[in-house]
């Protein structure tokens, strides 16, 4: 592989890399290829587990291969996919590679945008991204913050990556680690209440199958109420809430057990448990 030279837009069939080819990287060239947002031959992973390599190759068509470094020359757009605890080696070996026409992404947990330019340094257009795991489903809601400097078309080019996964917010970097709180611990906390609706279904002598279709789809369906109708939860719980009915009586024991409390309590200890990681 050669440098590109870098004489398209990025946003014209950008050359693609994701260093790291674990389950969000996969979620993204999934979202890349099928929105057409680059093609295959544009598109290369690189990692140090050939199976996972082949995995990509194999249903994606796109390259692959374990050299960082070609990789990095050959590119318009560097994801970096990989687990924190590694980045600063990574970082390290392709930063002498890495040019002021390229846009660098980093999907790391944590890992803020100046301890990434204390490497590379602050030249490099740099995006810092926060997507969750429902990203694998194209169901994700990612937040991207961007250094000083950054372009409006750079900015662009991320947003459109990351939407072709799910929702997109922008926020400012500050603001990273109580997004890690909610969107990116919230699946967690959504999968403890669909088993304890599961569970309660059974105590009440549901069959498990059952139960399961049955709160799998009153979740999703109350999500998408939420998000469609864009009314306040608050109102489309008073509707299916009648005087003296069975709701009210489900949500006279919730308040008693401090649902809302607790949630609002999980979202805030996430957040502190992400600034002590960062």
């Amino acid at each position: 592989m050669k440098s590109s030279g870098y004489t398209r837009s990025m946003i014209e069939n950008p050359k693609i890399v994701f260093l790291g080819a674990g389950n969000m990287a996969e979620a993204l060239v999934a979202g890349i290829v099928k929105g057409n947002l680059s093609t295959p031959e544009f598109v290369l992973a690189t990692d140090i587990s050939p199976a996972r390599l082949d995995i990509l190759k194999d249903r994606y068509e796109i390259q692959v291969g374990d050299q960082n470094l070609d990789a990095v020359l050959w590119a318009d757009i560097i994801i970096l996919c990989v687990k924190p605890q590694i980045i600063n080696n990574v970082l390290a070996e392709i930063q002498s590679s890495l040019s002021e026409k390229q846009l660098v992404i980093s999907v790391a947990a944590g890992v803020s945008i100046s301890r990434i330019q204390d490497t590379i340094g602050q030249s490099i257009p740099l995006v810092r991204a926060m997507p969750n795991t429902p990203a694998v489903i194209q169901e994700g809601v990612t937040a991207l913050a961007g250094c000083r400097g950054l372009s409006l078309e750079q900015l662009s080019v991320a947003q459109k990556i990351f939407e072709s996964v799910g929702q997109v917010v922008v926020v400012d970097e500050t603001l990273m680690d109580a997004v890690t709180g909610l969107s990116g611990s919230g699946p967690a906390y959504v999968y403890l209440a669909i088993e304890a609706l599961i569970d309660g279904g059974v105590r009440v002598g549901l069959p498990r199958t059952i139960a399961h279709v049955l709160a799998v789809q009153t979740v999703l369906g109350a999500a998408k109420m939420v998000k469609e109708t864009n009314e306040h939860p608050a109102l489309l719980k008073d509707r299916v809430t009648s005087p003296g009915g069975t709701t009210i009586a489900g949500v006279q024991r919730l308040e008693e057990g401090g649902l809302r409390a607790t949630l609002i309590d999980a979202v805030e200890a996430a957040t502190h448990r992400s600034r002590e990681l960062g």
